[in-house]
Parts: C-alpha cells; sequence; structure tokens
C-alpha cells in the first residue's frame, strides 16, 4: 500500500501505485491528514493494527476496523469496530456492507475518510466533500474541528456573505496557534504594488514613499496564521512570489537583499471557481495545490433554510442591545425571511434586521419592515449606476493609497476628505487598511 502523509507544514502528493486508477482516500482526523492512494482492485482491512492495509493511527480506531472492498464498485463492510463505520451519517451493523461513490464520507470512530476519484485526487490533496442533503453545515462544522488544530493549509469557498472569514477565525482559534497573531488581508482591497508591499514589507526608500522599512504582513503573523481573503484576485506575479514563500518558509521584503524565515498557516478564501480559474490560466496551478490542504466549502444561505430563524433571533439580539428596545419578529415576517432567495446571503439577512430595527416603529418587526420587495425592485432600475459610482471611487482610493506609500493622512489630504472618511470609505468598499 502506498501511503504519503502530510506534514503539519506542508503539502505532500499522494503516489498511485502501480496498476492504480486514480481512486484515493482522504484521512482527517484530530491532528492527522492523510492521502492514501488505492488500487484499482482489492480488499483491503482499515485499522490501527500492524497488520493493517490502511493503518490509521488514532485511539478511536479498533484494530481491523472496516473492510474496503474495490472492483467494479467500491465497498466498506464494518468489521465490528469498538467505535462504529457510518456511511453518509447512517450506522452500519457489524458485517454490513455499504456502497461507496467518490465524494462520500466515512466516518471510522471519530476519524472522517472522504473517497477521491480522478487525477487531482493524486496530484492534489484537496478533500471535495459531498454532503447529504440537509446536512452540509454539519459536515463542515465536523471538518472544521478535525483540521483545526493542525498547521495544514485550508481554503474556505463559498458565496459572498456566507461568513468565510468568520469560519476563517473560528479555524485560528482552534489552532495550537492561538496564542499567536491572526493577520487578515483582502487580495482584492489594493493594486498590486501596494499588496506586494503589504504580503512582503519593503525597505527603506525601495520606493517612492518607503520613507521608513516595515514589516510585512507574513513576517509579522510569524507563528501565528494569515488569512488571504479573495486569494483569486492575487495577481500572477504575487501568486509565483507567495509559492515560494510556501515552499521556502521565507519571505524577503521588496528592496531587502536575504530571505527571513517565517512560520506560518495559511487560510485563504474565494468566491470563485479555483479550479476553473486554473484551467483560464488566471490562477498558478501549484499554487492551488499548496493552498488547498484541505477545502471548506461553505453552503449558501439559500441551502440552510433551517438556520434562518436562528440567525435573526441572533442578530435581533444584537439590534436590541445597539437601540435598547426589546425586538421581536412576527410569524409573517419569518415566514417571509424563509422565502427569500438570500443573494447576498448572511450578510445580507443581518442588513435586513438591521434595516428594519431602525424602521419599526414598534418593538415588533413586521413583514413591511422587512422591504425585501421593493429592495429588489430598486436593485434591478437603479443598482447599475450605483454600482459603477462605487466601483470608480474604490479605484480612486486604491490608486491615491497607492501612490502615497500606503500613508493615510496623506492620502486623505490628495483625495480632499478627511482622514476618518477615508477610513469609513475603506471599510465600506472591504479595502484592506494599509499599516503604516
Amino acid at each position: 500500500m502506498s501511503r504519503d502523509s502530510i506534514p503539519p507544514d506542508a503539502v505532500t502528493l499522494a503516489r498511485p501505485i502501480k496498476g492504480g486508477h486514480g481512486l484515493a482516500l482522504r484521512v482527517v482526523g484530530e491532528g492527522l491528514v492523510d492521502l492514501f492512494a488505492l488500487p484499482r482492485v482489492g480488499d483491503l482491512v482499515i485499522g490501527r493494527g500492524a497488520e493493517a492495509d490502511i493503518r490509521i493511527d488514532d485511539a478511536s480506531i479498533s484494530r481491523k476496523h472496516a473492510l474496503l472492498s474495490i472492483g467494479p464498485n467500491v465497498r466498506i463492510k464494518d468489521l465490528g469496530g469498538a467505535n462504529g463505520t457510518r456511511v453518509a451519517d447512517r450506522a452500519l451493523e457489524p458485517g454490513e456492507w455499504a456502497e461507496l461513490s467518490p465524494g462520500e464520507v466515512i466516518d471510522l470512530g471519530s476519524v472522517m475518510l472522504i473517497l477521491l476519484r480522478g487525477e487531482t485526487a493524486l496530484e492534489s490533496p484537496v478533500a471535495i466533500v459531498r454532503e447529504p442533503e440537509g446536512n452540509a453545515m454539519a459536515r463542515v462544522e465536523r471538518l472544521l474541528e478535525r483540521v483545526a488544530p493542525g498547521d495544514i493549509s485550508v481554503l474556505i469557498q463559498g458565496e459572498t456573505g456566507v461568513g468565510k472569514e468568520v469560519f476563517a477565525e473560528r479555524l485560528h482559534a482552534k489552532s495550537k496557534r492561538v496564542g499567536r497573531p491572526l493577520l487578515k488581508l483582502n487580495c482584492g482591497g489594493f493594486t498590486e504594488a501596494l499588496l506586494d508591499s503589504e504580503l512582503f514589507g519593503h525597505e527603506k526608500g525601495s520606493f517612492t514613499g518607503a520613507d521608513k522599512a516595515k514589516p510585512g504582513l507574513l513576517e509579522m503573523a510569524d507563528g501565528g496564521s494569515v488569512f488571504l481573503d479573495e486569494i483569486g484576485e492575487l495577481p500572477l506575479g504575487l501568486q509565483a512570489r507567495l509559492l515560494r514563500v510556501l515552499q521556502d518558509k521565507k519571505v524577503q521584503r521588496v528592496g531587502a537583499l536575504e530571505p527571513r524565515a517565517i512560520d506560518v498557516r495559511f487560510i485563504s478564501a474565494t468566491n470563485r471557481d479555483l479550479a476553473a480559474e486554473v484551467t483560464a490560466g488566471r490562477f498558478r496551478q501549484d499554487l492551488y495545490y499548496r493552498l488547498n490542504g484541505v477545502t471548506l466549502s461553505i453552503p449558501s444561505l439559500r441551502e440552510r433554510g433551517g438556520e434562518i430563524a436562528g440567525l435573526t433571533r441572533s442578530f435581533l439580539a444584537e439590534a436590541s442591545t445597539q437601540t435598547g428596545r426589546t425586538l421581536r419578529l412576527s410569524r409573517a415576517a419569518l415566514a417571509r425571511l424563509e422565502q427569500h432567495t438570500w443573494p447576498g446571503n448572511i450578510r445580507e439577512l443581518k442588513n435586513v434586521i438591521d434595516r428594519a430595527a431602525l424602521i419599526c416603529p414598534e418593538d415588533e418587526i413586521d413583514e413591511e419592515h422587512l422591504q425585501l420587495a421593493p429592495l429588489a425592485e430598486a436593485a434591478a432600475s437603479a443598482g447599475s449606476l450605483h454600482a459603477d459610482v462605487e466601483s470608480l471611487e474604490r479605484r480612486r482610493i486604491v490608486e491615491t493609497l497607492e501612490s502615497c506609500g500606503g500613508n493615510q493622512t496623506r492620502a486623505a489630504q490628495k483625495l480632499g476628505i478627511s482622514r476618518g472618511t477615508l477610513l469609513a470609505r475603506l471599510k465600506q468598499f472591504g479595502i484592506t487598511r494599509p499599516r503604516s
């Protein structure tokens, strides 16, 4: 059996064994992430014992826990393991077989196994999980719990507004790096030159406006985690530099002669299909594989309708604290929220509740206070012009910041606005605030 462990600080690719056909088995446990290449045919014992074909060193796994059979179909049978075998959240009886398909999730004790198929299963350690209907978030939560303690790179995928940054914060909080910094950077919030300086830092005099040396985000996060939001926006030139950091664990400031060693865990997020970006030549394949140790795919809010009531209660509690009123939601309003498609996901839901809390004259928010339909109609007629104006203002701010070397006071003077207004615009447009 060919097996390549993935060490905490790197991505190791599984090697296909002779006669292999692209099947692989991802193993995720506490502090454990392995990838096993599988043969074309054969029966393989999964267990903790030395005699197991697929050996998993975890206390919740029995010496001979399950039997994986590979042929025209792929099946798994429970061998009477003390902590049981589950397939798609269904517990198998001892001796019971269950058929598997690519993306299927198998739970052995507290360890999660994912069956992968295709060349990418052997070229890349990406774990793509096919979720049972209605249970997507539960699976994501369990995967987060299991990968958080390790150092493997994590890619968080999902639509805008699903809460990818929140998941990044939780990954860091549950990791062994929790006492060290979690530094965040929006890769779409800067021009390439300013982003280069923010990521890697610069020496004094390395470019116009660099009146003093400044360590970069990667250097400042030494011992901690770096969250690269909108990683799909990273320019190709910076992708090559970031790849070298991942490979060498060293970072070199702009204008510096020697690199500096760093110890950083990478968490990245995107709402793009990075595999399609690789195919189109807009994202480096080697960097994609390095960043994708494990993928957390966050479902959209419309796929998590059962969470709307709970999320709404949470947002109402926040709004009640801010307004000094005890707000509640009418049944009609809740029904309307559950009917909405939520293209803006959780972020949109929070905005709707915050707005309704201000509009509502009494303590009960009714359907009319949500203003969902009028907003949709307004977006159809006026949204395009509004978006164009915002895009122009955002680009002007980014360009001015770059010309001032990231100095916010000088940039505000050049734009003819106060520094406070500039900071408000940075927050509004999702532009990462440059560090002085």
